[in-house]
């Protein structure tokens, strides 16, 4: 599964534990808030305070070699729109032809590291299951593809900010993530919200959503650093 022009297929050890038999897991990795002077592909981390934070740091993400691909990529995005799409749609279409031929649900997340409005690729792709975290808390109330879930990405480093992120979660009954810096303290209900592990597999589209749930991540990278809000102490 080699040769994609810009996503990446089983790299990221997180989603490789919820890959198998029947999931394979494509993310496209670009470079997040302030890797790029005066370009932005994620509008709400300033508000978020999530920039320092960002698992950008964690993993690959902190090789050299690896952040020269991903600028590489986001500076396509910027300059040439057209063929990143181009690139974009040849690279799904091939993961889709090699998951199904094989009896495997393909899965894309398009937003590993930035928040960018994807929705309009989704909708050509109804055989793959996409979903993103984000910060961008109105999107959840429009309509979206069937194919495509989406997990609020919650940070206490901006009040405004939580009680949206909290307010859209339960209006439009969608799970929330939140960054703690204890892996093994976590509480069972956190803002009176079930918590459920998000580190056992990143296939967050199979979370629980009879109901609003906290998705618990666990702070890496220069995350474990971080004190402005975003990563959570408990």
């Amino acid at each position: 599964m080699s040769n994609y022009n810009l996503l990446g297929v089983g790299n990221n050890a997180k989603t490789i534990k919820g890959d198998g038999s029947e999931y394979i897991t494509a993310i496209l990795y670009l470079a997040p808030f302030k890797s790029i002077d005066n370009f932005n592909v994620c509008p709400m981390a300033h508000i978020a305070n999530c920039g320092n934070a960002c698992l950008y740091t964690a993993g690959r993400g902190a090789m050299s070699n690896v952040k020269a691909g991903r600028i590489r990529k986001t500076v396509m995005y910027r300059d040439n729109r057209k063929q990143f799409f181009d690139l974009l749609y040849k690279d799904l279409t091939k993961f889709e032809n090699y998951c199904l031929k094989r009896g495997i649900n393909p899965v894309v997340r398009l937003n590993g590291t930035s928040d960018l409005n994807f929705i309009d690729t989704i909708k050509q792709f109804s055989n793959i299951q996409f979903y993103d975290y984000t910060k961008v808390y109105n999107r959840v109330s429009k309509k979206l593809p069937a194919n495509y879930h989406i997990t609020l990405s919650y940070s206490q480093a901006n009040k405004e900010y939580s009680k949206s992120i909290i307010d859209n979660a339960i209006k439009y009954n969608k799970n929330m993530a939140v960054v703690f810096r204890d892996k093994n303290n976590i509480p069972k209900t956190f803002m009176n919200l079930p918590v459920v592990d998000g580190d056992k597999d990143d296939l967050r589209f199979l979370d629980p959503n009879n109901k609003p749930h906290v998705v618990a991540l666990y702070a890496k990278g220069q995350a474990k650093k971080d004190n402005t809000g975003f990563v959570i102490n408990n």
